[in-house]
C-alpha cells in the first residue's frame, strides 16, 4: 500500500516540474531574447535507485526528469530605438561580461548607455565589441548620454555591427556562434555561459548581420503554454485522487486489523 502511494507521488512530481517550468516561460512572454523551457523525461532506468529510498519518501530530485531550452527564434519587433539590436541567425550570441570579468551569452539586443559612457545590457553586464567594452566617450559627442535628442546624438550600427557616434566609429559588436547550443547552461532568464563542451566562433564583421532598431521577443507561445497548463492541472489533480483513494483503503485496513 505504501508503495502504491509512493508511486502516485513520483507521477505528480514531474507534473510539478513542469507546471513550473510552464509558469516561468509565461512570466516571460514579454522578454526580449527569452528562450522558453521544456520538460523531458529520462530514461526510467535512471530512476531506478530511487526505490532504495527510505519507503515512502518521494523527493523532488527521485523523478527522471530533466529540462532543455528551445532556442528557436522569436519574432522580430520594431522598437525604432538606436539602441535596440536583433541578430540575423539562431546560432549567433552577444558577448557580456560583468564586474569581475566573466562572460556570457545573450540573445537579448536591449541595450544602454551608463554614466560612464559604455554600451551595457539592461542588468548592468558590460556589452563587448571586437576590441573589448564598447564606450561612447564625450569626445565624440556634446551629450553622450541623450540619445532621445536626434541632433545632438546620431548612434548608428550598421548591419556588419559597426558602432557610430556622430560618424566616428567606435568599434564592432562582438558576436559568438555556437554550434552545439544544448551544452550551453542558462544562469537567468536571458544569460547563458559557456561549458566545456561547448566550442564557439567568435565572428568576423563580414559574417555578422544585425538589425538595428529591432528587438527579437521570446519564442513563448501564450496560447499553447497555457493548454498544456490546464492538461498538466488536471493530471496532477488525478495523482492527488489517487493518493487520497489509496490513504483512506489503508486507514480502513488499518482499522479492520484492530479487531484482529
Amino acid at each position: 500500500m505504501l508503495k502504491e502511494l509512493y508511486t502516485a507521488a513520483m507521477g505528480m512530481l514531474p507534473q510539478q516540474t513542469r507546471l513550473e517550468v510552464i509558469a516561468n516561460n509565461m512570466a516571460n512572454a514579454n522578454t526580449s531574447g527569452f528562450k522558453r523551457e521544456s520538460v523531458f523525461e529520462r530514461n526510467l532506468i535512471d530512476a531506478s535507485s530511487n526505490f532504495f529510498n527510505v519507503p515512502g519518501d518521494a523527493e523532488q530530485d527521485d523523478p527522471p526528469i530533466g529540462s532543455y531550452v528551445d532556442f528557436a527564434p522569436g519574432a522580430f519587433q520594431k522598437t525604432d530605438n538606436p539602441l535596440d539590436v536583433a541578430i540575423d541567425s539562431t546560432k549567433q550570441f552577444f558577448m557580456l561580461q560583468d564586474e569581475a570579468g566573466k562572460e556570457y551569452l545573450t540573445r537579448s539586443g536591449q541595450f544602454k548607455i551608463s554614466t560612464d559612457g559604455t554600451l551595457t545590457a539592461m542588468d548592468g553586464k558590460i556589452l563587448l565589441g571586437d576590441g573589448g567594452p564598447l564606450n561612447v566617450t564625450r569626445e565624440f559627442a556634446v551629450a553622450p548620454l541623450s540619445l532621445n535628442d536626434k541632433q545632438r546624438t546620431d548612434l548608428k550600427i550598421t548591419d556588419q555591427g559597426e558602432v557610430f557616434l556622430n560618424e566616428h566609429s567606435i568599434g564592432h559588436i562582438q558576436l559568438a556562434e555556437v554550434e552545439n547550443l544544448s551544452s550551453l547552461e542558462k544562469i537567468s532568464n536571458q544569460d547563458f555561459i559557456i561549458t566545456d563542451d561547448s566550442p564557439i566562433h567568435f565572428l568576423l564583421p563580414e559574417e555578422t548581420s544585425v538589425k538595428q532598431g529591432w528587438l527579437e521577443n521570446s519564442n513563448v507561445d501564450i496560447v499553447k503554454e497555457m493548454v498544456q497548463m490546464i492538461e498538466l492541472q488536471r493530471m496532477f489533480e488525478l495523482g492527488s485522487k489517487v493518493i487520497q483513494t489509496n490513504d483512506g483503503t489503508l486507514e480502513n485496513s488499518i482499522r479492520v486489523g484492530r479487531y484482529f
